[in-house]
């Protein structure tokens, strides 16, 4: 019904009728945003050689959305992007161009899920280590 009312209102222009349902799709995700997401998975990536890799814990709403192989895709992609690019906060890693496509950002895929899922989806935090990296203090 929606793709319907889109193309209604895109008056049969299918490009147009498709951004117009992106809209609605990021507009939906963006009021879930309160939602409590504690479902999710915890991914590795280690880049081939071995010396550098990361961890990413990636939460939804519920475990069903957290079995979707799209799910646990994005967490992959998002903990390669952590061993590539070196965020230092979640903030600046949503902020972060996408490595596979310099048109997006890793905070586009994440709510680009969100919508197609329907529901809540947010990294939580990461951690990328890199082999012979000095350690902080601990806190």
């Amino acid at each position: 019904m929606d793709s319907k009312k889109a193309l209604e209102q895109a008056h049969g222009d299918f490009d147009r009728a498709k951004t117009i349902l992106k809209e609605k799709g990021l507009a939906s995700a963006a009021k879930r945003g309160d939602r409590e997401a504690k479902e999710g998975v915890v991914e590795a990536y280690i880049h081939s050689g071995g010396r550098i890799g990361a961890l990413v814990e990636l939460s939804s709403e519920t475990d069903f959305v957290a079995r979707n192989p799209d799910f646990r895709g994005l967490a992959r992609e998002i903990a390669m992007q952590v061993a590539a690019m070196d965020p230092k906060d979640v903030d600046e890693l949503l902020e972060q161009t996408y490595i596979r496509d310099a048109s997006k950002t890793v905070g586009e895929l994440v709510t680009g899920l969100a919508a197609s899922t329907g529901e809540n989806v947010r990294i939580r935090r990461f951690t990328r280590f890199q082999l012979g990296e000095s350690v902080g203090e601990a806190a």
